[in-house]
Parts: C-alpha cells; sequence; structure tokens
C-alpha cells in the first residue's frame, strides 16, 4: 500500500514537472517571436502563461495610445496551435489570429489608450491540451 502511494505521488510531481519544463521552453520560444528577427521589440516584462485543457485563458492590460505593440504567442514550435482574441472591455473583437491562419504574432499601433481583454485558447484541430504562453512588447 505505502508503495502504491509513493507511486502516485511520484508520478503526480514528475507530470507536474513536465509540464513545467514544457512551459519553461516555450517562453524562451516565445520571447524570440516577440524580438523578432531584427530585435527591434522588447518584452513589457510579463509572461501570461495557461496551462489549457479544451478551454479559454483570460488576461487584462492596458495598451497606451500612441505605442506600436507586438503581441505574440506559441504552444509549440512546429505549428500555430493558439488563437488569441483581443477585445475592448464591451466585449468587442478588436483582432483575432483566426483569421490569419493562427499567425503566432501581430504589430498594432493603438491611437488611443484602451483597456482590453486578450483570451487565448488552443486551435482545437491542432493540439487539444498543452501550455499556452503570450508576451507582450513594445518597438523599440
Amino acid at each position: 500500500m505505502k508503495k502504491l502511494a509513493l507511486y502516485s505521488i511520484f508520478t503526480l510531481f514528475v507530470g507536474f514537472g513536465v509540464k513545467a519544463q514544457d512551459c519553461e521552453t516555450l517562453v524562451k520560444d516565445c520571447e524570440e517571436i516577440l524580438k523578432g528577427k531584427q530585435k527591434n521589440f522588447i518584452s513589457d516584462g510579463q509572461v501570461y502563461t495557461a496551462f489549457l485543457d479544451r478551454e479559454k485563458a483570460e488576461f487584462k492590460t492596458t495598451f497606451f495610445g500612441g505605442t506600436t505593440y507586438r503581441i505574440a504567442a506559441t504552444a509549440g514550435t512546429d505549428d500555430e496551435y493558439v488563437i488569441f482574441t483581443v477585445k475592448d472591455l464591451q466585449g468587442t473583437v478588436l483582432f483575432s489570429n483566426r483569421k490569419y491562419k493562427n499567425s503566432n504574432y501581430w504589430d498594432f499601433k493603438v491611437p488611443r489608450t484602451i483597456p482590453v481583454i486578450i483570451e487565448t485558447e488552443l486551435d482545437m484541430d491542432k493540439k487539444i491540451t498543452g501550455c499556452a504562453v503570450m508576451m507582450i512588447g513594445f518597438k523599440r
């Protein structure tokens, strides 16, 4: 009985360790996407991470007028798994990468300061469960 309990605890911790390690790798990948080939975007310092299983994660932030931003997202290096949707506080969709084959980044400039909600989810046709990482940066 003790062996079964120890095995269960070990399996649980190893499972969490694998998920955490997967997310850490994805953070590095997301940083590269955020910076871009010309390295002209820098992070705002936040890393938005969620382990998704047929669900959405929601993040709130504020975009400041006159600033050029980049949103970068990844859940794996082989395909564009993450769908992200930017909405205003009334729920109006301002942008969704779903219309752009789940592109792993979007560059945009906001004319005025606006608080937004960003929803992230996995494209269920490509990946059902896993870690999703999103970062926001601004142009140097």
